[in-house]
């Protein structure tokens, strides 16, 4: 294992239409099955060689004046697509999304 900083680990975060949709399940009282997603959930765009336990402590580490604790981590690999631009052929990024569940309570910022 390598001794690397957890900005190194943790790239930054990713915040699209579908995340914030995972960081408000927490408030969602349309039905039973989503009421119980009292945890919130965050994602982030990690190094590609990061496992989950070095997300977790690279995650808490980060946030740490906020003293978080972090429940469980999923990984999503997003392979390279092929792409054409301007007539010629080429491919998307290599990406690797984590996507981090919290505490039930614990947040990593004020509510939008």
């Amino acid at each position: 294992m390598r001794n690397r900083s957890p900005y190194q680990i943790i790239r930054n975060r990713h915040v699209t239409e579908k995340s914030r949709v995972l960081e408000g399940l927490q408030h969602a009282e349309s039905n039973a099955c989503i009421r119980k997603c009292n945890a919130p959930k965050y994602v982030f765009i990690v190094e590609k060689a990061a496992n989950k336990a070095e997300i977790a402590k690279a995650i808490e580490t980060i946030y740490s004046e906020k003293k978080i604790k972090v429940k469980s981590v999923n990984t999503v690999t997003v392979k390279p697509k092929p792409r054409r631009v301007r007539g010629r052929s080429g491919r998307t990024k290599f990406v690797k999304k984590a996507i981090v569940t919290l505490e039930p309570g614990d947040t990593l910022d004020e509510q939008v």
